[in-house]
């Protein structure tokens, strides 16, 4: 069995959804999945992405549209998804549309290379790299590398970053490249010519025999100003000729150099300036010079103004010859339209003459008119020259800031250069622009520009702009940078001019393509410098090429974009592996520790994650660095005696470290790239300190960086990936790195010496540590010592280090044995958690301390036990798993053959049941004081919680907390099981023997543990749940098992029947031990209206809301014995006729509804038809509870019961509706009804003799589901109903028209022994047949239902009262006519159960009226948002005098309803097949749509269920039920009929 799952990762696709700046991360052999999200449900969505298809190379421009699988079938689509195999490292788009919307959103993914070294060529996970740069030029000769580069391997290092390896340029910096293409010559000693062949092999070298991962830099935005193919080719760089833009920024670049020679030869003497800038005054006089000899003697706005004279001029001559603008160029709109030079010349921009007709008209063509015009444009033009003009003057304010701040930092700043005076070799400013002409004046230099020959070769030097937008170029149009000297520049680099693609630069992309490929060919990976500012699309070429000759190519860039989404566009886009993070932007320790927490590792004691779980956004992984190359020295910023604890809590991040050469070393000053050309010191373990050419462990701190480099891979290797940052005090950080499967620790205790010990205070008592567990070692304990060894003197040939200083350092002793460790004390944190307290007596600044921690032996062999029981729901709980030798006997059987033996009844009580059934059974849901209550006792009320806890690894949230102080959680879920018998109370002991161990591990192990026994426990529960359930559940999407779990959830045995007793004939009831009598009693599951409100005593069973979801929640679930019982339960208490709405275990039965008898007969008609010799029901034995109307409740046993087939039940009910039903409810008045007026209290319903139709209440009463009664006597709504609905409602006569033509067939099939109905009429006694009554109904129902589009319909007996036509009445005979006429969606559930009383034109366009005005998010407006009354949001709290909405009077008048639409759903399905296959499948497309809304709000809610309700626009409804049967049962019923 593997020990990893295969990872799956789920991205959820929404509609208009661009992910281009989320950075999402995922590892070869992962597998992603696209899923659709709510907005895509339903909709033909193709997904397309440039992950090549099997077999093919990658090519970023080319895209294949996946393939969808909808494993569960056709349903739905909550489990369809389209997949990648993840194989192959790189950066990969990926979009999606539907419709004729191709692209309607997109993201990257960005697949990691897997890095491998040595000769075994083992995996070096990326957390395990410790890196350390080289300034290649500093290396020598190739032959004398490996004894330099040695001392990267003995100093622990594993992965080597060389500065670019190509010929320098004339300035020597190691990122001015003269060509990209030969290997510096330097390199090869006197008479040899190495090459990259060799380079090569001694990099494949240090990869086998050294275990050693070689990468380099690649420069892509700039080459040497001295290139000698830059000459050749001057259109690879951006010149006067292809960005003539930049003329002016040349003028002004010009002019300043010979503002630097002026300087130099003291010209300026006169004006307060001299060579040497020394003080306030001279940089004042700079800027004098620049705004009274500089600026204008440029007249830089010139480049941007029109030539008034001539332009005029022009105007006026068009103007003479009559000449009009073009409107198609106008659009008759005004306004002048300047048009930039394209070859910026000095008043070279023009007047877009159509523009400036259409906007200055004369009034007439006479001259003088002509001439008013004229000298208008004239105005209008001085105006505009004047304008740019200013914004000239704007551009050069902030040049001469510029200009002046960077004097100040290359001549006065301490922290800058100090060039001294000015010269022609150290200007006033570093030139923007190349000049390979012999120098002149500025006069000579201008007329140069326009000589295309000399132009081409004034190529503008590259460089970076702060706080410039990294996604623009600041080199071309439209940028400023040059103009206005913000450009930072590296006068010794051309900055490259790539185009968009090859073709605008073929020679440059060529060139930097193969340069590419050789570098990739040899080396690793690359970084990418100055990435920032690289234009993308040119680095996501040569990446490409890189890719392509090593695949795994790992990649690395320092980005400074100030933004984390901005850095997520070029790391996406890019395929970037690992961005440079430095410890050099921590101002103290407490920063340095959040870095390290910030860059890589889960919390200890985090959560056991899934294997197949959500693609959640990440931050780039990071390459955390002591020090970089381009960092000032820390030595100089902080202290020496701080390289060491620095470097530790670098090294203790759970991600890349490293460091640049010399940083080990202590050299006390930045190693210049550009200045630096000493050597390294080569590795020699017999070197003295005093030898400035060599170097060894005794050297600075390398001993300790050997050390923690060791240790830092470790970590990374073994699966120490739980990180904890503890900030002691000001200088002291603790860090701890976690295994979670070992549980084993490694704690780093760091003081910081950011300040020099011997000037700075640092306080003597050290704070005591408490660390958990059992310490088994000290990893190493460190400091930084002076020593005798001379003083730093700078050597001229070597880069030499600080003698002075080195490392004292201890290794793998026991803590009895430690210098740093004064005492450790072992003390007792609570039963299950032992501390040790650790005081320091050396833990001087500069030191360090790392421990090995284990668990305690009794604690490390509870949790070893406890991985070993949780084997059996994941192989990942091996590792670190063992066998216990006392295994309690509950726990030697697996937990699924224990629940393999529970009833879906028990199921409820496993992982449902809400407060108010618990507090039946004398408990409650577990209540957390300083936060809420679980929605359910059983499990699913944690898991609810714990699945927002858990991907977060939220383990400050309340429940965690909970857990991690005491021992009641643990309890509670075990305790209100263990007491049932059977198989639940035997669950309960496996939970109580697991939690047994549970108690006695480290308290902040507690949340991790019982999170993994809890989901163990309950998708095993879940497995079992589905398992007993219908084939169409258990091979159903996840939709429909979630949809299915209402059925357990709603269905349950409480601690009292909520169901009359059935016949004792009838096979297979359930009997339990009553737990007060002992006597045995009758347990039917029975089914919640909904919950928290109608969940148990006599409020949990109602008729009507049992009949409108038994199909659902039990036939289609499969649940075919609970829902026999149920129909036969409610058989039992028939009075009058009539079936119960509130049931109140039959004794307490109401008889106030007309409906529930009609859903009843329903529901035994769908139980006839959809359960296996489900005919049978009709002659299962009833016991009626009321043998005559006016008995009394009859108990079972009693000698008189009656007992009846169900067959004659049916029959009496019929019989008794076609005669008329006509009483008065027993005890009438407030005790039954506290609110309802006494004539609410006088039942009808009878068959209208005519028309067949049901029909009957009163205006006092409401028969139907829609049943609010008024409540406020400050409205003076009290004891109205807000919705009667008397006379004949739609639903009821189509219930009716089912039920009667369904008795017929059963007839004419010999199942039903009744054709007709014995009533008396007019005092005779006379046959009704079942068959003339179904032709009535039919034969009636369109005449007096449909509203017609026909205005002299002449079946219409209220025309006045049509306001909507081409809809279904909502009744029929209402005693409010004008109520009949209200829209309301009850006409959706006649169509459903009755199809054939509809003409299908006429119901497709009444479904289609449904749909626009009815049709919400999540339910059905339950009246038209047109009508007077219509009120959105039901809030039963107010109490005001508004008569509609007080006390929640408009329950039914706007509240959008759920379980509504799933009738309308079911109905458009109907119809929508008779219109033929397209019409049906969009249809199916619209149905999948709406019910994605149902399947994201049941996944979301902790209730697990759908609610009563929402307000208007699917708003939360606070007074709805938060799970109601008949919503889920409907919902659930619209994925079985598709």
């Amino acid at each position: 069995m593997s020990l990893q799952a295969k990872q799956v990762r789920v991205l959820v696709l929404n509609d208009m959804e661009q992910l281009g700046r989320t950075l999402f991360r995922l590892d070869q052999g992962f597998e992603l999945q696209f899923r659709l999200g709510p907005t895509l449900q339903g909709k033909h969505v193709c997904v397309h992405t440039n992950y090549p298809a099997p077999g093919k190379h990658f090519d970023r421009h080319t895209f294949q549209a996946l393939d969808w699988h909808n494993p569960m079938g056709r349903e739905d689509d909550s489990d369809k998804f389209c997949t990648l195999d993840l194989q192959i490292a790189g950066s990969y788009q990926y979009y999606f549309g539907h419709g004729h919307e191709e692209k309607s959103g997109g993201g990257y993914i960005v697949v990691d290379p897997v890095l491998r070294a040595g000769s075994d060529n083992h995996h070096v996970h990326l957390d395990c790299i410790t890196i350390q740069t080289y300034l290649s030029k500093c290396l020598g000769h190739l032959d004398d590398w490996p004894a330099r580069l040695r001392v990267a391997k003995e100093s622990g290092y594993n992965m080597i970053h060389f500065t670019p390896l190509q010929t320098l340029g004339k300035s020597r910096s190691c990122y001015s490249l003269a060509d990209q293409l030969s290997l510096n010559p330097e390199f090869s000693p006197p008479g040899k010519n190495y090459t990259w062949t060799e380079v090569g092999e001694l990099v494949q070298k240090l990869k086998k025999e050294w275990n050693m991962i070689c990468i380099t830099d690649v420069v892509y935005n700039h080459t040497a100003a001295n290139s000698p193919w830059i000459k050749e080719h001057p259109e690879c760089g951006y010149n006067l000729v292809n960005s003539p833009h930049l003329r002016s920024a040349w003028v002004l670049d010009r002019a300043i150099w010979h503002m630097t020679c002026n300087m130099a030869d003291a010209k300026y003497a006169a004006m307060g300036l001299d060579a040497q800038v020394q003080n306030q005054g001279h940089l004042n006089a700079i800027r004098n010079v620049l705004w009274e000899q500089v600026f204008p003697k440029v007249k830089l706005w010139e480049f941007f103004q029109v030539k008034i004279e001539n332009t005029v001029e022009e105007f006026r001559t068009l103007l003479t010859e009559g000449a009009k603008p073009d409107q198609k160029k106008t659009e008759g709109k005004q306004g002048l339209k300047i048009i930039q030079d394209p070859k910026f010349r000095r008043f070279g921009n023009k007047v877009d003459m159509d523009s400036a007709l259409e906007t200055f008209v004369p009034h007439s063509r006479s001259p003088q008119a002509i001439l008013e015009a004229c000298n208008w444009l004239w105005g209008r033009l001085e105006e505009i020259n004047k304008e740019q003009y200013q914004q000239m003057l704007h551009h050069q304010e902030q040049a001469a800031n510029c200009i002046v701040g960077n004097v100040v930092y290359e001549r006065l700043a301490d922290h800058g250069p100090k060039l001294g005076p000015v010269t022609r070799k150290d200007p006033i400013v570093t030139r923007y622009f190349t000049f390979p002409f012999e120098e002149k004046s500025l006069e000579d230099d201008l007329p140069m520009m326009d000589q295309p020959d000399k132009a081409r070769h004034f190529l503008a030097h590259n460089g970076w702009v702060m706080g410039d937008d990294p996604l623009r170029n600041f080199a071309e149009p439209g940028s400023n940078v040059y103009i206005r000297r913000e450009l930072i520049c590296w006068g010794d680099s051309v900055k490259l001019r790539y185009g968009n693609k090859p073709e605008d630069c073929p020679y440059l992309w060529a060139h930097m393509q193969k340069y590419t490929e050789i570098t990739a060919k040899h080396f690793a990976g690359v970084r990418l410098d100055n990435c920032h500012s690289t234009p993308l699309h040119v680095a996501e070429h040569m990446l490409s090429a890189a890719r392509a000759v090593r695949p795994n190519l790992y990649v690395i860039a320092e980005l400074f974009t100030g933004s984390e989404l901005i850095d997520n566009v070029f790391v996406n886009r890019l395929g970037i592996t690992s961005l440079v993070r430095e410890a050099m932007s921590a101002g103290d320790s407490h920063e340095e520790g959040r870095l390290v927490y910030r860059y890589g590792g889960e919390p200890v004691g985090a959560f056991v994650q899934p294997s197949l779980r959500p693609l959640v956004p990440s931050i780039a992984h990071a390459m955390f660095l002591d020090v970089t190359h381009d960092n000032e020295c820390p030595i100089q910023l902080r202290s020496a005696y701080d390289s060491l604890p620095s470097s530790a809590i670098v090294s203790m991040a759970c991600c890349c470290s490293g460091s640049t050469r010399g940083y080990d070393e202590m050299v006390p000053h930045q190693i210049s790239v550009v200045k630096e050309e000493r050597f390294y010191p080569k590795w020699n373990p017999e070197a003295k300190a005093s030898s400035p050419g060599e170097v060894n462990l005794k050297t600075g701190i390398i001993a300790g960086k050997l050390a923690l480099n060791k240790m830092h891979q470790e970590l990374a290797s073994k699966g120490f990936n739980q990180v904890y940052v503890d900030q002691v005090d000001e200088d002291i950080v603790a860090v701890t790195r976690h295994c979670p499967s070992t549980h084993q620790s490694v704690v780093a205790v760091c003081r910081t010496a950011f300040h020099n010990p011997k000037h700075h205070q640092y306080r003597k008592e050290v704070p005591p540590m408490f660390i958990p567990g059992k310490i088994e070692e000290v990893i190493l304990e460190a400091r930084i010592i002076d020593r005798q060894a001379g003083t730093y003197k700078k050597c001229e040939k070597y880069i030499n280090g600080m003698p002075e200083y080195t490392v004292e350092i201890n290794e793998h002793i026991q803590l009895k044995d430690s210098g740093v460790v004064k005492h450790a004390g072992v003390t007792s944190k609570g039963s299950s958690e032992f501390v040790q307290e650790i005081i320091f007596k050396c833990l001087t600044p500069g030191s360090v301390i790392a421990f090995r921690v284990s668990l305690d032996p009794k604690a490390q062999e509870l949790v070893g036990v406890i991985r070993h029981h949780l084997i059996q729901f994941s192989p990942k709980y091996k590792p670190g798993s063992l066998l216990d030798q006392h295994t309690p006997t509950i726990l030697e059987t697996p937990l699924a053959e224990i629940m393999s033996k529970l009833t879906l009844g028990d199921m409820n009580m496993l992982l449902f049941r809400c407060d108010s059934e618990e507090q039946e059974d004398g408990g409650g849901c577990y209540n957390i004081p300083s936060w809420t209550s679980f929605k359910y006792g059983g499990l699913q009320g944690l898991l609810s919680v714990m699945a927002d806890i858990r991907p977060k690894n939220d383990l400050g949230h309340p429940v965690c907390d909970n857990l991690r102080q005491g021992d009641w959680m643990i309890d509670y879920v075990s305790n209100r099981l263990v007491c049932h018998s059977g198989a639940l109370g035997e669950v309960g002991k496996w939970l109580k023997a697991m939690f047994q161990y549970l108690k006695h591990i480290p308290r902040y192990l507690i949340p991790c543990y019982f999170d993994a026994i809890l989901v163990g426990a309950y998708t095993t529960a879940l497995d079992t749940t589905f398992n007993k359930m219908s084939s169409f559940v258990q091979n159903g999407s996840t939709f429909v098992k979630l949809l299915a779990l209402g059925s357990v959830q709603m269905g349950g045995v409480g601690s009292f029947p909520a169901l009359p007793p059935l016949s004792l004939e009838l096979p297979d009831v359930p009997y339990r031990l009553n737990k007060d009598t002992g006597k045995k009693e009758q347990c039917c599951v029975s089914l919640a209206a909904g919950l928290p409100h109608f969940s148990s005593g006599i409020f949990r069973c109602w008729g009507r809301d049992t009949f409108i979801a038994l199909r659902g929640l039990m036939l289609v679930t499969g649940r075919h014995l609970e829902a026999r019982n149920i129909i036969l339960a409610f058989a039992g208490t028939l009075r009058h006729g009539l079936i119960p709405n509130l049931l109140g275990e039959g004794i307490c039965a109401r008889y106030n509804c007309r409906d529930a008898v009609w859903w009843w007969l329903q529901c035994i008609q769908e139980y006839c038809t959809s359960v296996p010799e489900g005919i049978a029901i009709l002659r299962c034995p009833v016991v009626r509870m009321y043998p005559r109307d006016d008995s009394e409740p009859q108990a079972p046993g009693t000698p008189s019961l009656l007992t009846q087939p169900l067959c004659d039940v049916i029959h009496e009910a019929m019989t008794r509706h076609m005669q008329g039903i006509d009483f008065r409810e027993r005890n009438a008045g407030p005790k039954i009804d506290m609110h309802m007026k006494d004539e609410g209290f006088n039942v009808v319903a009878k068959v209208h003799r005519d028309t067949g139709f049901v029909y009957g209440g009163n205006r006092f009463n409401c028969g139907t589901w829609m049943d609010k009664m008024g409540e406020s006597d400050k409205a003076r709504n009290k004891g109205m109903p807000a919705t009667p609905r008397d006379g004949s409602a739609v639903e009821i006569v189509g219930l009716s028209k089912s039920a009667v033509r369904w008795l017929v067939d059963l007839h004419k099939k010999g199942l039903f022994p009744h054709s007709s109905m014995k009533i008396h009429r007019d005092g005779k006694e006379v046959k009704v047949s079942y068959e003339e009554w179904n032709h009535k109904i039919l034969a009636n129902f369109e005449k007096n239902f449909y509203v017609s589009h026909d205005e002299k319909d002449p079946n219409e007996k209220h025309p006045d009262l049509v306001h909507k036509r081409g809809i279904y009445k909502d009744s029929h005979g209402a005693s409010s006519p004008w109520c009949d006429y209200q829209l309301r969606p009850n006409f959706c559930i006649a169509m459903v159960v009755a199809p054939e009383l509809f003409t299908v034109e006429r119901a497709w366009k009444a479904l289609g009226m449904a749909e626009k005005k009815l049709l919400g998010p999540l339910g059905m407006k339950t009246l038209d948002p047109d009508d007077m009354v219509y009120c959105g949001v039901y809030d039963n709290a107010l109490d005001n005098d508004n008569y509609n909405v007080a006390r929640g009077f408009n329950y039914h008048q706007g509240p959008e309803w759920l379980w509504p639409i799933g009738y309308f759903l079911r109905a458009k399905l109907y119809f929508a097949k008779k219109f033929g296959k397209e019409t049906y499948e969009q249809t199916v497309y619209l149905v999948k749509s709406i019910l994605s809304q149902h399947y994201v709000h049941l996944e979301r809610s902790s209730w697990k269920g759908l609610p009563e309700l929402t307000n208007e626009n699917g708003q939360y409804c606070p007074f709805s039920c938060e799970s109601q049967a008949w919503s889920i049962s409907t919902v659930l019923e619209v994925l079985h009929d598709i």
